[in-house]
This record gives C-alpha cells, structure tokens and sequence, in this order.
C-alpha cells in the first residue's frame, strides 16, 4: 500500500514537472513561479510532508482550520479564502500574505490589527459575479492607494480565480491585460496570482507568479466530518 509520503512526493513530482513544461513553453523561468499548496482541510501531518519535500508556502481559507496548522508548521502561510471582518485580527496573526482583499475597509481593518509586515494581493473579479469576490478593475486604483497609505501591509500585486463559463486562457488573457495596466501605474506590484490545479499551466503563459495548488498535490479534499 503506497503511503501517504509517497503519495503525496509523486504528485508533488508531476506538478513541479508541469510547472517546469509551462514555463519553458512560456519562455520564463522556473524560479520565478511561487508554489503555494493549499493545504485546506488536511491534516497538519500532511504540512508536515510538505515541508519535508521542500515546499514552504501554505494556502488555507478558513482562519480556524489554518490558526494551529501555522503554529505547528514554520513556513509563509496564505490566506486566500473571502475575508470576514470578525476574523481579520486572528488571520492577521498568522498570514504572511493574504490573496483575497477587495475592499477598502477590510484593508485599513487589516493595517490596524497586524503585528507584522503582511504582503498583500487586491483580488479583481474578471466577470463581474457577485458573491465569489473581487473588486471592479476600475476600483483596484483606490484599493492600492489605500494599501501604499498603509503602515503593515506590503503591496504585492493582483489575484484572481478563473470564472467557471470561459476558458481559463481568455480569463488569464484578461487578468494580464489588467494586470499590465495596473503594474504600470504600480510598479512595485511585482506578483499575479493566478491559476489552481486544473488551470496552473495556463495561468503562467499569462504571467502568474503564485499558483494555489490544491489537489494535484495532496489528492480529493477529505469528507467534512
């Protein structure tokens, strides 16, 4: 029976293996891509085999499930899931980076709470949909004002997951077309996070730099008890 160390060595095998196809194909380099296993509902032990295998960056959304698993396990953790603003001051004392800030009060909220430096993602919505989050392109201006104006939170760049009715390529296509625009006037916004297990390779064609990768690594999420 294939243990769980080796289970999870030889997904993490094929990932890096595709990670490294795409940016050939792309023409980057290896070096420049973030690997975030989102760890969400695993067990820390899992962490623990991860960090084994030289991977270091952790992405969870749920601050009760990621609060023990961050004590437990040293690395940079993420935070990527919708942000309530009950939960800020406990993500805040985890998080190194959180991926999915897209309004102005949860930002100056943030700023007030954290007790270190946190990298920060403004999330845009590349449909427009409510409910799944992510600020209006003509918005991410003024939520980047506000992150500059900020005393703890470090500009890092835009983050955005791929609407379920296009293709993962026009929605990447229209990230980096966004994102070319806001760099421009935000040149220290350096990082794009985009692309999940089942769109990763494309989203690096369109020049993410963090992918969140989820099951590829560590196999179907487990049964909520």
């Amino acid at each position: 029976m294939t243990s769980r160390y080796d289970e999870i060595a030889s997904n993490l095998d094929r990932v890096r293996e595709a990670v490294k196809s795409a940016v050939t194909s792309a023409a980057r380099k290896y070096e420049d891509i973030t690997l975030i296993a989102v760890t969400k509902t695993f067990p820390v032990s899992d962490v623990h085999i991860l960090a084994s295998l030289d991977v270091h960056h952790y992405g969870e959304n749920r601050d009760s499930d990621a609060a023990p698993k961050a004590a437990a396990v040293p690395g940079t953790w993420h935070f990527q899931g919708q942000i309530q603003s009950n939960k800020l001051k406990s993500i805040a004392s985890w998080a190194h980076v959180i991926h999915s800030l897209d309004e102005a009060r949860h930002i100056q909220a943030l700023d007030k709470v954290a007790i270190h430096r946190i990298g920060v993602f403004l999330q845009v919505s590349l449909d427009g949909a409510e409910g799944r989050g992510g600020a209006a392109p003509a918005d991410l201006s003024a939520l980047a004002d506000s992150v500059l104006g900020s005393t703890h939170l470090d500009l890092m760049g835009l983050m955005a997951v791929a609407p379920l009715e296009v293709s993962s390529d026009q929605a990447f296509e229209k990230l980096a077309t966004i994102y070319g625009g806001f760099k421009a006037s935000y040149p220290m916004a350096t990082s794009l996070s985009a692309g999940m297990s089942n769109d990763f390779e494309s989203a690096i064609s369109h020049g993410a730099t963090h992918i969140r990768v989820g099951s590829s690594i560590l196999g179907s999420r487990p049964t909520p008890q």
